[in-house]
């Protein structure tokens, strides 16, 4: 298997996952508070990766933690992680699902606004598209407007802003690391909604609770996954398979959720999907191109004296 198939298997795997994930905290959070269903599942995740570090005789913490390209990634990850988890929470899982697919298109637009790379007019006008849908999904009339698909415009923002500051992140920081951080993320983000449950803590039923450590060990396999998969093959090859959460999570919510989405659901979750696929596929073009005019130039000069 070549590292780009292995690469595309391992990506679809992992969104899966992430898909499971979603699905069996959002089974939980109709009885349970969602503050407390997410500091069990951030506790959970957080001791897997902690044990895994010690297993590893690796430093549980690194000193580059402190910089500040992963505080801001940390603060980010905080906020998507807390809106994600309402969203899950209180908005159906085919909207907040839709919604999340517009995370790359929000790191490519941040990419250019604050960290300068050039961005042609064809992956605005995709992101331009991409946002259109998401305004599908919210509706696009005062009449039907979901105010509850905010929460899950506001997590894809934290969760995009994540992404965008890991490019910054040090290199020295191992998987297992970055595991503990975002676990230890999901802990705070579940402290800090807490306070505004709509039910005082309680102590979760068996059911409940097994369904929640289920959904750390099932966390922090995505996590593994992903990182597997970003490592395995070339990232413009690999990345639009982050799509097929969306197919994962819209047959959940047809199945276990009896969630039917309409038609404004559907079309906005196409055009996310499509520009996305779009812009993806348009900045590896644009990247190769650029790879072969250097290669052009290097081959056309003599060697120096």
């Amino acid at each position: 298997m070549s590292g780009n198939a292995a690469g595309a298997f391992f990506m679809v795997l992992a969104m899966t996952f992430f898909a499971v994930e979603d699905a069996l905290f959002k089974s939980v959070t109709p009885a349970l508070p969602p503050g407390e269903a997410t500091l069990i599942f951030g506790v959970t995740g957080l001791a897997i990766y902690v044990a895994w570090s010690l297993w590893q005789r690796e430093p549980v913490l690194h000193p580059a933690m402190l910089r500040p390209s992963l505080l801001i990634r940390t603060g980010f990850e905080i906020m998507g992680r807390l809106f994600f988890a309402l969203a899950l929470a209180f908005t159906p899982l085919s909207v907040t699902s839709s919604i999340l697919q517009a995370a790359p298109l929000v790191v490519t637009a941040g990419a250019a606004l604050i960290l300068g790379e050039h961005v042609g007019a064809r992956r605005w006008t995709a992101t331009l598209v991409g946002f259109a849908g998401v305004l599908l999904i919210l509706r696009p009339t005062p009449e039907a407007f979901r105010a509850d698909a905010l929460l899950a415009v506001a997590g894809m923002v934290g969760f995009a802003g994540r992404d965008l500051f890991t490019r910054a992140s040090p290199p020295a920081v191992s998987t297992r690391q970055l595991g503990t951080l975002g676990f230890a993320v999901i802990v705070v983000a579940g402290l800090l909604i807490l306070p505004f449950d709509p039910a005082p803590p309680r102590l979760p039923g068996t059911s409940e609770l097994a369904r929640l450590l289920l959904t750390g060990v099932v966390g922090v396999t995505a996590y593994t996954l992903l990182t597997r998969a970003m490592r395995s093959g070339e990232v413009s090859v690999v990345a639009p398979f982050r799509y097929s959460r969306l197919l994962v999570a819209l047959a959940f919510a047809y199945l276990f959720f009896g969630e039917r989405p309409d038609a404004w659901t559907l079309g906005g979750g196409a055009l996310i999907v499509a520009s996305g696929l779009y812009t993806l596929l348009r900045g590896a073009r644009t990247g190769r191109t650029r790879q072969d005019e250097v290669q052009a130039v290097n081959s056309n000069s003599g060697p120096t004296p």
